[in-house]
């Protein structure tokens, strides 16, 4: 099974806001989409996250795209849309402390946002697939798939507009998920004369 991992264009926001599932508009999707659109193979289904700005490339990838909730980004509850600056350095300090653990204030933590994820490839019954989403939504699932310590899939470096492919090895058979991954590629801006 291939997962085609696509992160959303630059969003339209200024730098050093907070803005997790905070629903803000991105770049002309069309542009991208030209771009990325020869490394799909064709037929392949596209699921995005419900935020326009995944919303808005799914579309332009493909005819008929769906969207599960279980993609959006993290959830960073009283944070979204502040300047990082502005939030309480002791609760920046305790997120560092346990990034995997920590829930800000009315949001969840990257454990949480790790279980969605997977979950729902685990519902993709081992078909091939294009996800439209998240930094946050891709780190976790090849740092699960690719078993990678936190520290590094946590800063994996994901640019806007970008597809990495994941191919998941399957199990023996037996009906149990896949045994881990193969890394095609990552941060793939597009194929060979695209535009």
């Amino acid at each position: 099974m291939r997962l085609f991992l696509i992160r959303h264009p630059r969003p339209l926001l200024a730098d050093g806001i907070c803005y997790g599932r905070l629903d803000v508009a991105a770049e002309d999707p069309q542009p991208v989409a030209a771009r990325l659109r020869p490394l799909l193979p064709a037929g392949t289904p596209v699921i995005s996250s419900p935020l326009q700005r995944t919303r808005r490339l799914a579309a332009a990838l493909h005819p008929q795209p769906s969207c599960d909730e279980r993609l959006l980004e993290i959830d960073f509850g009283e944070w979204e849309g502040r300047p990082w600056e502005r939030i309480e350095r002791g609760l920046l300090d305790a997120w560092a402390s346990d990034v995997l653990h920590f829930v800000p204030p009315g949001g969840e933590s990257v454990a949480m946002l790790q279980a969605r994820a997977i979950d729902c490839v685990g519902d993709l019954c081992g078909s091939d697939c294009a996800l439209v989403t998240h930094a946050g939504v891709i780190r976790v699932l090849l740092g699960h798939w690719l078993q990678l310590p936190l520290g590094e899939w946590i800063r994996l470096p994901l640019d806007f507009g970008s597809i990495t492919l994941l191919e998941l090895v399957a199990g023996n058979g037996d009906g149990r998920p896949p045994a881990g991954a193969i890394l095609h590629y990552l941060n793939r801006r597009g194929a060979e004369g695209a535009p």
